[in-house]
């Protein structure tokens, strides 16, 4: 699963656009690190973080994360 993908996913932006704009404003971070890769591939025990929300990719075939507060 992409990183845009995966904001769109868990609810953290309504649109593919807003993604884009919030990752290439480096408003992103994965893993820790700020990320302005939109298509970045993601795997499993990666922790994306949005606007001091939080979620780890759980599964990368269903593109499921937890998202933690």
């Amino acid at each position: 699963m992409r990183l845009d993908q995966a904001l769109k996913w868990e609810g953290f932006v309504a649109t593919g656009g807003e993604a884009k704009l919030r990752i290439q404003g480096g408003e992103v971070q994965v893993n820790g690190c700020v990320e302005t890769r939109r298509g970045l591939q993601l795997k499993a025990g990666d922790v994306i973080e949005l606007a001091g929300r939080r979620f780890t990719i759980n599964s990368t075939e269903s593109g499921e994360g937890t998202t933690n507060p």
